[in-house]
């Protein structure tokens, strides 16, 4: 597919609603695992428990970075990033940072003869929100700032104000109104009544030109529909992507931000729409 829509949007602009890509990974029979304990810590039972969570949580940071950030929820850990209307390696850096992060998740969860993991990558909209308003944290530290340049405190007192400062309220705005964690969620929960069985990895085909390119090995595809919010797609089983390095700038196999963004709303004016969204840089 040729690339044609790479030139029409600029590198600076921000709208109001992103295309997103998130990732949803879960340890596959925690719940039981730690039901064995009867969710009581001192239990014998819940030391393989407790040992199998902590070695995910550090496989997550590990792999997390900049562009590839994480949240992690007890058994289960979201990425997310936005991708980019302009070009194609967004998505290619995201689906592979989330492949390698799948791989050491679930090699080292059956290694310890656990269940292994499952993980669902998915394509959606996001509303772009702040924090201005609803967090305090960071008046807290612009006060910090102002009462230091007045000279009201020293560069000691600062720094202990600082370091003693404890968020009251915490919130991610990259995952409100993210249809892309929504869709992934869902999915992943719906286990193998939806299809999605096993210990194995699912990326959203709006995210991949068709037909798709041998870098990417798809097993079967699975097309996803949720009645109640009347959500749909279709993913992908994939058995290995081809990993061609950091920076590698692809040609084809992975779609940019707009053409996912054509590829959800089915709706070739889609560019015009959100250009018509524009809205302050100060959105995260």
């Amino acid at each position: 597919m040729a690339k044609s829509t790479q030139q029409r949007v600029g590198m600076s602009v921000k709208y109001a609603f992103q295309t997103a890509v998130v990732g949803w990974v879960d340890l596959l029979g925690y719940g039981s695992q730690i039901a064995q304990a009867d969710f009581i810590p001192t239990h014998p039972q819940a030391e393989k428990a407790h040992r199998r969570l902590r070695a995910f949580h550090q496989i997550v940071a590990k792999h997390s970075r900049r562009n590839f950030p994480s949240l992690v929820t007890n058994d289960g850990a979201i990425l997310y990033r936005d991708l980019s209307y302009r070009c194609n390696s967004v998505t290619y850096d995201f689906i592979r940072r989330a492949w390698n992060l799948f791989q050491e998740v679930n090699s080292s969860d059956l290694r310890d003869k656990n269940c292994g993991a499952r993980m669902v990558v998915a394509a959606g909209f996001r509303v772009r929100g702040r924090r201005a308003g609803i967090d305090q944290t960071a008046g807290h530290v612009d006060s910090i700032f102002r009462r230091f340049e007045r000279g009201d405190i020293d560069a000691k007192q600062a720094i202990h104000e600082a370091s003693r400062a404890q968020a009251k309220f915490d919130i991610v705005p990259q995952l409100q109104s993210n249809y892309a964690f929504t869709k992934a969620y869902l999915a992943e929960t719906g286990g193998s009544k939806v299809g999605f069985a096993g210990k194995k990895f699912y990326l959203d085909m709006s995210l991949l030109e068709q037909p798709v390119a041998s870098d990417i090995n798809v097993a079967r595809t699975v097309d996803w529909h949720h009645a109640g919010l009347n959500m749909r797609g279709c993913f992908g089983e994939v058995e290995s992507i081809v990993d061609r390095g950091h920076g590698y700038m692809p040609k084809d196999t992975y779609l940019n931000g707009l053409e996912v963004a054509k590829s959800l709303s089915k709706d070739p004016n889609i560019l015009e729409k959100l250009r018509n969204s524009k809205m302050s840089r100060s959105r995260k």
